[in-house]
């Protein structure tokens, strides 16, 4: 590769089920000139995230659907080469969203400026980033957790319930993760300091997480949908919060049954799904509250790392089926 050209993955086929690496094409193309305002940036970390999943369907959501033959979208972390813009210039690093790709062109305003003095330039896709910012807006703008309540949190050892539990402890809730696997929950429980973990492969997630919320469940944090869920209702206490992120489970088009919906009456539960984008105005203060947590050791996170741009695919269904740790990243550089 050349500084005139450069590789970039395109969604070449719409998934039936499961993801597949055929369902995505490496492309060399040339590197566009710079117009006024824009910004040619390499970037050293790509962004690998379950919403990508439901951008590749062509069925109505909150956010249109990937185009095929484009590259595909996703958040990156990388360094300013070139700049037509006065607030940029080489060799700033920068965090914004242009895809599965080694470069791209983005509008100055499209990008956000990022120190790496403290702060690794990775966790700008993670826990300082969308993830983190959607672990924060979920648990202050939503569920608005206070000092004794139980949170709960599924998919807990990953980007988003990492930083939920975490956030929920600095709050002085009692915080109760579900992973799949016992060394997921080990982990959420020593490393980050979770008082509770249930492992939903073990068999008997009703019992545990009775075992492991035995005073109710006052907010819930939902990543995953499905049983998961349904078992988190069952515990609910009266008017209990739900801050709605993700339906993972059922994004191969599988179904996703409330047998227990009429928690939702009896305890007065409040549910709101949310996008995290949508609150743009929420970012400036709970990305610098994420990042001085993170610069002072007080929010841990862990990454998976795929080594190249064609590790992409793979790297994105390993994502879909929770082999990843944390958040999963593509290292370009």
């Amino acid at each position: 590769m050349t500084m005139t050209q450069y590789q970039r993955l395109v969604l070449a086929a719409r998934p039936r089920g499961e993801v597949q690496e055929s369902d995505f094409r490496l492309e060399t193309v040339a590197v566009p000139e710079l117009g006024d305002g824009q910004v040619l940036v390499r970037n050293h970390y790509l962004s690998l995230d379950p919403y990508m999943r439901g951008r590749m369907s062509a069925a109505k959501s909150y956010a249109a659907s990937q185009a095929l033959d484009e590259t595909m979208i996703g958040g990156t972390a990388g360094q300013v080469v070139a700049s037509r813009h006065p607030r940029f210039a080489e060799g700033d690093f920068v965090a914004g969203m242009l895809g599965w790709a080694e470069m791209g062109v983005a509008d100055g305003g499209q990008l956000r400026k990022v120190d790496t003095s403290q702060i690794p330039l990775s966790a700008y896709l993670g826990v300082v980033g969308m993830p983190g910012m959607t672990a924060w807006y979920g648990m202050h703008q939503i569920l608005q957790a206070k000092a004794g309540e139980t949170v709960y949190v599924s998919a807990a050892s990953g980007a988003v319930g990492s930083a939920v539990g975490q956030l929920a402890k600095l709050r002085g809730c009692r915080a109760v993760g579900v992973a799949g696997g016992k060394e997921k929950c080990d982990y959420v429980v020593n490393a980050l300091g979770f008082d509770a973990c249930v492992d939903y492969k073990a068999g008997n997630l009703d019992a545990d997480l009775a075992a492991a919320a035995p005073n109710g469940i006052d907010a819930i944090f939902e990543n995953v949908g499905g049983a998961v869920f349904d078992a988190a209702l069952a515990r609910t206490n009266a008017f209990a919060r739900v801050a709605l992120c993700g339906l993972i489970a059922g994004y191969n088009g599988q179904e996703l049954p409330i047998r227990n919906a009429r928690l939702l009456l009896l305890n007065r539960i409040t549910l709101r799904g949310f996008i995290v984008t949508e609150h743009m105005e929420f970012w400036p203060q709970g990305l610098t509250e994420l990042g001085l947590l993170v610069a002072q050791g007080k929010l841990k996170y862990r990454e998976t790392v795929a080594q190249g741009l064609a590790s992409a695919p793979q790297a994105f269904k390993g994502l879909l089926q929770g082999h990843n740790f944390g958040k999963q990243l593509v290292k370009l550089i």
